[in-house]
């Protein structure tokens, strides 16, 4: 993993175009900026902060990418055995509750991070995340207890979703109100390299224990390890987050230092977690973000989290197939997904998301035909059209969402926003591209739905704003250093007249 704080040497036109922006930020955003009300970040506190949030993101995905993987094995344990597809669709069914709830923990969990801070909210999701996910690990088989296994099931489904709720926009704000203005796409890009991570665990692991325990093996016992290492997995997360301090836009929002400079922006602090005002202000944008996530969630669990189950399910191969090639994929993208976000700070949030959009438009259709082909040269190049497609928007898209909402209502705005569309499209994926398939017929459907997904998406895009390297809506200017700091206050003085 690439070291979050590593510092890199601007190239003369970097250097050119960040002196540019320091201009236009302190003569157009902040015409009476002082050196107080500018952050100048903290390089080792970036590095916590970006390690706790990953860690975090990671255990989320840790634990969905498990109960995907072993969809097939949770249908038979839980659920009366018949036919094959009825369990599987039963399985997708319960994957797809714990999205149902997620609306709600996001508007529990994300105006109260408004309110009393981020990191006591990110401390609380991950605690209920273990939990949830723990539990799971030690529920007795419906041959053992009947319908009182699927019920025990979906109910700590609902405690993994509620607690999900609040963790993604907790996450990429705390990253992006840590991250200095000119460097949050590459500080961003770290979270969804956890969310990477957390499937390559979840795959890896599976992949393992199915290959040493053959799938009988896994029905009887294996399948409750990978849930029940979320238990120490959500100890260290927890510890790591307890250390961290608040953020500091959150801390200027809330410090009486920082009310002048509020009041110049138009901040008002007295709508910190107010639900009502996040859908009566901000409607135009939750919409945007609505569709924005519902287009890059259908195509990120369409790939990441569905793939091995089309593979085994609908072109018959084995269980471990498509998981070795997708594992390999995965670990290819984690390799790049830094470079793309300093690509994002580079060139902006809305080319790297448009090119993924576009991807998954032009290329799912071409890279299901050479998936469904069977050859292991085949599949690994589908599948690398459509990961390619996906880490421009995984490389992007935890800077971009911050971005939209003001800072005193950031993390609930983003929270509903984020879970809204999860619910409504994310979650969903993997079972109605089952059901689509079994209806119509075409083992197609997966490309199909994706490009549908990609088209909004590249329409949301085109309405979005450019937000790369500016600072975040009602937060002052960050910086890395004291002497950008000076020359950002140097910047706003008059020029001389003659």
């Amino acid at each position: 993993m690439e070291d979050p704080g590593h510092r890199t040497v601007s190239d003369p036109g970097a250097v050119k175009r960040h002196h540019a922006l320091f201009r236009t930020v302190a003569r157009r955003k902040n015409p009476k900026l002082r050196r107080t009300d500018i952050t100048v970040t903290d390089e080792a506190a970036i590095k916590r902060a970006v390690k706790a949030a990953s860690l975090g993101n990671a255990m989320e995905w840790f634990d969905f990418g498990i109960y995907s993987y072993l969809a097939s094995t949770i249908g038979h344990v839980f659920f009366p055995s018949g036919n094959d597809t009825v369990e599987l669709l039963s399985s997708f069914a319960t994957f797809a509750v714990a999205f149902l709830i997620r609306p709600v923990g996001g508007m529990v969990f994300g105006p109260m991070g408004d309110k009393i801070g981020r990191k006591k909210v990110l401390a609380l999701t991950m605690i209920m995340m273990a939990i949830g996910t723990f539990a799971i690990g030690i529920l007795p088989s419906y041959a053992s207890v009947g319908f009182w296994s699927p019920a025990l099931l979906i109910f700590f489904r609902l405690v993994q979703g509620f607690s999900t709720g609040g963790e993604y926009g907790g996450a990429s704000t705390f990253i992006a109100e840590y991250a200095p203005d000119k460097r949050r796409g590459y500080f961003g890009s770290f979270l969804e390299f956890g969310t990477l991570a957390g499937y390559v665990g979840a795959a890896g692991l599976v992949t393992i224990m199915t290959t040493f325990l053959g799938s009988s093996g896994m029905d009887d016992w294996g399948w409750r390890v990978p849930f029940l290492v979320a238990g120490p997995l959500g100890l260290v997360g927890l510890y790591l987050r307890l250390k961290l301090d608040e953020t500091p836009a959150f801390l200027k929002l809330e410090g009486e230092g920082v009310r002048a400079g509020d009041a110049a922006t138009g901040v008002e602090t007295t709508a910190h977690g107010d639900l009502g005002k996040i859908f009566r202000n901000y409607w135009p944008t939750l919409i945007l973000c609505i569709a924005l996530v519902g287009a890059y969630n259908i195509t990120d669990y369409m790939l990441l989290s569905y793939m091995p189950t089309y593979l085994s399910d609908e072109l018959g191969y084995s269980d471990t197939h498509g998981l070795l090639i997708l594992l390999g994929v995965m670990v290819f993208l984690m390799l790049i997904i830094s470079q793309v976000g300093k690509l994002s700070d580079r060139f902006g949030r809305k080319p790297l998301l448009m090119a993924g959009m576009l991807g998954f438009l032009v290329l799912s259709l071409p890279a299901f035909l050479l998936i469904r082909d069977g050859s292991v040269i085949a599949i690994t190049v589908g599948m690398l059209m459509l990961g390619l497609s996906l880490i421009c928007m995984l490389g992007t898209m935890s800077a971009a969402l911050p971005a939209l909402f003001p800072t005193q209502v950031r993390y609930g705005s983003l929270s509903v926003g984020y879970n809204l569309s999860a619910s409504l499209f994310g979650g969903t994926t993997p079972f109605v591209i089952t059901a689509l398939i079994s209806l119509v017929g075409t083992n197609l459907m997966p490309a199909y739905y994706a490009m549908a997904a990609a088209l909004v998406g590249v329409i949301a895009v085109a309405c979005m704003k450019e937000t790369a390297n500016k600072p975040l809506d009602g937060s002052p200017p960050s910086v890395e250093t004291k002497e950008e700091a000076a020359e950002l206050v140097h910047a706003q003085a008059p020029e001389p007249r003659f």
